[in-house]
């Protein structure tokens, strides 16, 4: 580990916390997860119990095994997704209707569970399963467009394209300006600042660039979800133009940043695989398994949780106010619950993976996640000839609540 790593802001351990679970990790910046995020979990794993705390980042509780993530994800009673409690937040959604909140991910049941009912119908399987031809088509265009070249930059050149231009047209958002677009997510992704107000900037910019589209389709009607949204009530009364901006600038975040990463981690798999890739090319009906065990074995999303009151979580003392992660990668290569978790098996008999999470707060697009993934990888395994990581430009990933990729050079010859 770097000098830089060491001399990262460090706070001293609250006296509850024993000696033996204090490990040092920083999942914004540190080094071997932006070297390789998955084989930096399985260190992790190997040197860590599952539930440890760090003194990074103002010093955080990190469930890493597969039964505490399991169990935290659903106990929303001590594990909080609320920046406050349910009253306030009411009262500064009444006092500052300026301030966007991205609602429901960051309010729990009953509150959650009302505001997410809306979004239901817009994300269920059959919804997705509509979607499929479009993001086919898009798709092929966008491997098309490179197959000539025999490289490309995967990242920038289809895995962000392509489920951002899906997702721009769901919203009704003008698609040609999704770069625009997702340099505010990964602003708002990247922010390691513990700072509200700073979050609360950041939300706002977002927010101030969906209202024109929002506010016209308050009259002009169309086929996307801001219209729809303009349709619903909640609780009996009409949305208002505060309820669809925090719809918004959570559905926005969500949807212009997840996808993608997974689509990088496992065209990087099977770059790194040819047997998997002619295994797949002659039969493609594998790919629907293949995508599940791409999910386990690189599940990238961290979900942050707040301790609601003082605590015994299996064994371990937590105290009311503390942070918690949800340290999703390592709990789906928990050896405990996968057996050879760091093999990647596609005829794997318990693939019962949580990287869409589990309990309340499941990611309501996974739907549509599986749909994109599946079809990216049908498309590029019949349009382009075996495909090789590029040995002078290695991948680069970064860490934080999405284990990212940043960047995935790809050849082939044609």
């Amino acid at each position: 580990m770097s000098e830089a790593v060491l001399t990262r802001p460090k706070v001293e351990k609250p006296a509850h916390i024993p000696d033996a679970l204090v490990y040092e990790f920083d999942f914004h910046h540190d080094e071997g997860i932006a070297r390789d995020p998955h084989k930096r979990v399985l260190e992790i794993i190997d040197e860590t119990p599952p539930i440890f705390w760090t003194p990074y980042l103002g010093g955080m509780w990190v469930l890493r095994g597969h039964e505490a993530v399991h169990k935290a994800s659903r106990d929303w009673e001590t594990f909080t997704s609320q920046a406050m409690p349910e009253h306030q937040l009411k009262a500064l959604m009444a006092a500052r209707p300026d301030i966007p909140l991205p609602i429901p991910i960051n309010v729990d049941p009953p509150m959650h569970s009302v505001y997410r009912q809306p979004l239901q119908a817009v994300f269920s399987p059959r919804a997705a399963m509509a979607l499929r031809d479009k993001v086919r088509a898009l798709a092929g265009d966008l491997i098309d467009a490179v197959k000539g070249k025999g490289e490309c930059e995967f990242m920038r050149e289809v895995a962000e394209p392509l489920p951002v231009k899906v997702f721009l047209d769901m919203l009704g958002l003008p698609s040609e300006n999704y770069p625009e677009y997702r340099a505010m997510a990964v602003e708002h992704l990247q922010n390691t600042t513990a700072s509200p107000e700073e979050s609360m900037r950041l939300l706002t910019k977002v927010s101030a660039k969906m209202r024109p589209t929002i506010e016209a389709r308050r009259t002009d009607r169309r086929d996307d979800i801001f219209s729809l949204l303009w349709n619903t009530e909640i609780e009996g009364r009409p949305t208002t133009q505060q309820d669809i901006e925090n719809y918004g600038v959570l559905l926005f975040i969500a949807g212009l940043d997840t996808v993608m990463n997974g689509m990088g981690h496992g065209v990087r798999h099977l770059a790194m695989n040819p047997d998997l890739q002619r295994q797949l090319r002659e039969n493609p009906k594998l790919i629907v398994e293949a995508s599940e065990e791409m999910l386990r074995r690189y599940t990238f999303t961290v979900p942050p949780r707040t301790v609601k009151e003082d605590c015994s979580f299996l064994g371990v003392e937590m105290k009311a106010g503390e942070r918690a992660l949800l340290f999703l990668p390592a709990a789906d290569l928990d050896a405990v619950e996968f057996p050879r978790p760091e093999e990647y098996e596609l005829d794997r008999e318990n693939n019962v993976h949580i990287a869409f999470g589990v309990g309340p707060h499941r990611c309501l697009g996974s739907h549509l996640a599986r749909v994109e993934l599946q079809i990216l990888y049908e498309e590029i395994l019949a349009r382009l000839p075996e495909f090789r990581l590029d040995p002078d430009r290695m991948p680069r990933f970064h860490g934080g609540h999405v284990l990212g990729v940043d960047s995935l050079h790809i050849l082939w010859d044609n």
